[in-house]
């Protein structure tokens, strides 16, 4: 707006006062002019309206967003020269002059820098066009939507390469998440995971069923995944399987004030059940199998037990949000409380979390602090799961509830001879829950502060030093009635508890240095990390009989990391790319001649589309090749395995003269174990087809891991044990990832996104022995219910691993199991352990996932699909109660079998241990699951004021599920499938508000 000057008024400075005032309200009227403007924002390219551009009044506290088709309307009452400021994440800002002006449309321009400058990686960030290795993002639009209580849930089946696998339907579960298959047999297998700069420590966090559940999913702006080791290995020692950086909402210099309100009520049912006799198919199958004892076992009742102990679980989940600038200090602030019923009755999570983050700057903006603090506390209340299987097998004739005083009101096999509870017989399954208390409650904090300095005539020099911790204390009682089961009742009851406390810091300090001479440009970095880890537990039982010794165990345990690492990326007329990162990383987990260790790697890139000049076809066509060694001290066995340590021996004692005192029991140990080292290389290719909306990349990678830190058999008499975790033999993964994001529909009215994902990976060990030993069969794994010691699984030279180690099921004419017999492999006449043979693999060698979102005006719908191919399981749901002998207990009791018999009429009492190993319970467990289908509806028109946005959802999870499996779930981790809490299908309305 031009200025207005009152010129004129020197001229009649001698008329009559009155006149003077008049003339100065004209002027003023003129300056403070009340009007509103009105007017559509849209997209410079293609001319479709921008929802949600922020439109403010420059100098001022006023402002407003557009609607869904870019429009907006906004008064500048009371504004002096009003001047409007249009910005929008990835555009061009621009800022106009109002003047006279009642209607304002602009159009928008991709501001280039903004849109390349998104990707973080290991201690900064790059533009998402120069990065080099195997990295991917995704942001807070693209997250799975619907009833999500953990961060990790935002993201399954959105990547190629990440696969996640839910640990079951219970409260804030834990999930299994693999990047480009497993790297080691025996130590971690999960990623790295980093909050704001901080690496956390998601091993043994007691008191909650997810370490990640402390983190309320709608804090979270980012996921950043680094995959190959050309990208992971600035993090060296812990990046053996990947990096997941987790970035969480901030504020923004020059934001306007947001308050942000969501909230969702889910509703959550069962689906499917475990296949059981029936109660009158129960009641044929004891009279024809059973003794006249078990026949007079017999009750009168019809009662289903998985109904019993399942029901319709709510949830509710409410967040509230602030965003803004305070005195030019941006920041936001956030709390949130979760309440999440699962189906299995008394299971329940309870979360209060909040969060706060500021971001000040000084000295001209050439100081910046970042400050980030979290804190949850979950209160978790773990039902006993042992009653999902009980419930499966429990007498169907049987009533929940009984007229007994002595044991309680609900029905219990009592021992005829008057010793209370049956000692073998299975408990009630509804007394299994009701009747035990065991409640968790966790303390969870997370903070850092990170200062960036500009150096004063030296900008392109930057230091950074981050200061961080993760803290966690948990208390936790799981106390159990006398009526629970014969144990309990001998004992009079239990009061367990535990204990933890986690103090876990981190340091950073590191130079960075981004010059460009002509087309040449440096980005150099250099610097220092120190990581402490603390952990103290405590855990005891004390039981209601007096004479019953009490137990107590106590530990506390640190180790540390010390590190130096170091990032040259070099880029050459923005064509050519080079990263080459190297990070020295000691451990106080391994002997000193072994606590080093040196983690190189490169990685080069040639961009085509800058090369051969053809920008205006591919907006992305970039080769990329990558190598890496990253490292693996995480192991499972403890904190320091080098040493020769003792464990106290509970409950026993040992008389010297008339003491008696505890017993230490040593543990097994190597002395010289080291560092297992995983190599890995990477080939891709980047793509994006201007016109045709069309993104992608795929990738051909390799990994192999030498000095596996493995658990193997120790001759005796050489350890204190008979396994010892040492460093031997090798494993490789390898596969190829393709991604494809395609827009087929962009118009002002209507958008169609589509993104698939597809991932192929082949694991199998190639050594596991020093030498090459081909009478060596490997190490058993993947215990098996149903027997006494058995394993279904084993490592093996190649093969992958935890493959199926089982025997061979023989079958009649017409495609019946023959009880009992079995393909004799060797030949030798007699069926025994040598006639064991390698079967399938529980690893899926395919990951597929295809999601769609479109937008009509207001409503928008998507879904999202997800696939899993050549996977297989172990049935031992129904190898556990194979046999019409399995209804038949040790005592006064009877078992409800699988419907599984019905076809296999197994009715031998011999040949158990080898029939509950047959090839005749692994099935095909490939699957294609509907995740997830979502509805939205923009309420925002409804509303007169511009300044509220609404939108109304309703999501609908774990709709369908196509399988061959007959179990309940074809998703299983590791392969067998032994009564997992089932994932419930969910409903769930949501709704947001922002002002």
């Amino acid at each position: 707006m031009q200025q207005i000057y009152c010129d004129s008024t020197k001229a009649v400075l001698w008329k009559p006062k009155l006149l003077w005032v008049f003339i100065l309200s004209m002027c003023m009227g003129q300056a403070f002019a009340q009007s509103t403007v009105t007017g559509k924002v849209t997209d410079l390219e293609d001319s479709i309206g921008l929802p949600g551009v922020t439109v403010a009044i420059k100098g001022s506290t006023k402002g407003t967003s557009t609607d869904m088709d870019g429009n907006y309307t906004l008064s500048t009452a009371g504004i002096q020269n009003p001047i409007f400021v249009f910005s929008f994440i990835g555009k061009e800002s621009q800022e106009v002059v109002v003047g006279n002006q009642t209607v304002i449309n602009v159009a928008l321009a991709n501001d280039s820098q903004a849109l390349e400058e998104i990707v973080v990686v290991g201690y900064g960030t790059q533009k998402k066009n120069d990065l080099t290795g195997s990295i991917t993002s995704i942001t807070e639009n693209d997250f799975v939507k619907g009833n999500v209580s953990t961060p990790e849930q935002l993201i399954t089946g959105k990547l190629a390469g990440v696969q996640i696998t839910s640990g079951g339907g219970a409260p804030g579960s834990g999930s299994t998440i693999r990047i480009r298959g497993g790297s080691s047999l025996n130590a971690s297998n999960d990623p790295l995971i980093v909050i704001d700069g901080v690496p956390i420590d998601n091993n043994d966090v007691s008191g909650s069923a997810n370490p990640l559940s402390f983190i309320n999913p709608n804090d979270i702006e980012s996921f950043n995944v680094l995959k190959d080791a050309s990208a992971a290995a600035i993090y060296g020692s812990r990046a053996a399987n990947g990096v997941i950086i987790i970035t969480t909402k901030k504020g923004k210099k020059g934001a306007q004030t947001r308050l942000s309100f969501n909230s969702r009520f889910s509703v959550a049912n069962n689906i499917n059940q475990v296949d059981v006799l029936s109660p009158s198919e129960f009641i044929d199958a004891v009279n024809t199998y059973g003794t006249a004892s078990q026949q007079a076992l017999l009750g009168t009742n019809s009662t289903n037990w998985q109904d019993v102990i399942y029901r319709t679980a709510l949830t509710q989940d409410n967040n509230l949000s602030l965003t803004g600038n305070l005195k030019g200090i941006p920041y936001r602030a956030s709390v949130g409380f979760l309440n999440q019923n699962g189906t299995l009755q008394t299971s329940n999570l309870k979360r209060t979390s909040a969060s706060l983050g500021l971001s000040p700057s000084f000295l001209d903006d050439h100081l910046n602090l970042d400050v980030n603090f979290k804190v949850a506390n979950s209160k978790s209340q773990f039902a006993d799961e042992g009653a999902i299987g009980t419930a499966i097998s429990f007498d169907p004739t049987q009533p929940v509830y009984a007229n007994n005083t002595e044991f309680g009101e609900y029905f219990n096999w009592i021992d005829p001879n008057g010793n209370g509870i049956e000692a073998l017989g299975p408990s009630n399954p509804l007394a299994m829950l009701n009747l035990r208390d065991n409640m968790g409650i966790l303390n969870r904090y997370i903070g850092n502060a990170k200062l960036t300095y500009s150096f004063h005539g030296l900008p392109e020099l930057k230091a950074v030093v981050n200061a961080g911790f993760d803290k966690s204390n948990t208390d936790g009682n799981d106390v159990t009635s006398p009526l629970v089961s014969a144990n309990s009742f001998n004992n009079q009851g239990s009061t367990a508890f535990y204990k933890q406390d986690r103090n876990n810091t981190t340091f950073q300090a590191f130079l960075n240095y981004v010059k460009e001479i002509n087309q040449h440009r440096f980005d150099v970095m250099g610097g220092y990390e120190y990581q402490n880890f603390i952990r103290e537990n405590e855990t005891g039982t004390d039981y209601g009989k007096s004479d019953v010794t009490p137990l107590r165990n106590y530990f506390k345990t640190e180790y540390r990391l010390a590190s130096q690492f170091g990032r040259v990326n070099y880029g050459f007329n923005n064509t050519y790319l080079a990263t080459f990162t190297v990070r020295r990383d000691g451990t106080s987990r391994f002997a000193p001649d072994n606590r080093y260790g040196i983690f190189p790697s490169a990685a080069l890139a040639w961009k085509l589309n800058e090369q051969f000049g053809i920008d205006d076809t591919f907006s992305d066509l970039k080769v990329r090749v990558g190598w890496g060694v990253t490292g693996q001290q995480n192991i499972n066995s403890g904190d320091f395995p080098y040493l020769a340590a003792y464990t106290p021996g509970q409950g026993l004692l040992y008389q010297f003269g008339g003491a008696f005192y505890d017993v230490l029991r040593p543990n097994p140990y190597d002395a010289q174990i080291k560092w297992e080292e995983t190599t890995s290389t990477n080939l891709g290719l980047d793509f994006g087809i201007r016109h045709a909306k069309i993104s992608g990349s795929i990738d051909f990678y390799m990994k192999k891991t030498t000095d596996l830190i493995n658990e193997i058999d120790a001759p005796a008499g050489t350890n204190f044990s008979n396994k010892v975790v040492t460093n031997i033999g090798s494993l490789e993964n390898k596969g190829v990832e393709f991604t494809l994001n395609y827009t087929p529909i962009q118009k002002a009215n209507f958008t169609w996104d589509l993104n698939f994902n597809a991932t192929y990976n082949q694991n199998k060990i190639t050594a596991l022995t020093r030498n090459d030993n081909e009478d060596y069969l490997g190490v058993l794994t993947g215990d098996v219910s149903g027997g006494t010691g058995a394993y279904g699984q084993i490592h093996s030279t190649g093969y992958a691993r935890s493959s199926f180690f089982l025997y061979q099921q023989v079958y009649d004419e017409n495609g019946n199991p023959l009880e009992g017999v079995f393909v004799d492999q060797n030949n030798d006449g007699v069926i025994s352990e040598l006639d064991r043979y390698h079967y399938q693999n529980p690893d899926a060698n395919y990951f597929l996932g295809f999601s769609s979102q479109m937008t009509y005006k207001n409503l928008n719908f998507g879904f999202i699909m997800r696939s899993n191919l050549g996977n297989y399981v172990f049935n031992n749901v129904a190898s556990g109660s194979s046999s019409y002998y399995s209804m038949t207990g040790a005592g006064n009791f009877i078992f409800n079998l699988n419907a599984d018999v019905k076809d296999t009429q197994f009715n031998s009492s011999t040949g158990r241990d080898r029939i509950n190993l047959s090839d005749y319970f692994v099935e095909n467990a490939s699957f294609l699951k509907m995740d997830n289908i979502n509805v939205g509806y923009d309420l925002s028109s409804l509303f007169k004021t511009s300044k509220l946005r609404a939108n109304l959802g309703f999501i609908v999870q774990n709709v369908f599920t196509i399988t061959n499996y007959t179990g309940l779930d074809p998703e299983v981790q590791g392969g067998i499938d032994r009564n997992i809490y089932p994932r419930p299908r969910t409903y769930s309305l949501n709704l947001n508000l922002n002002f």
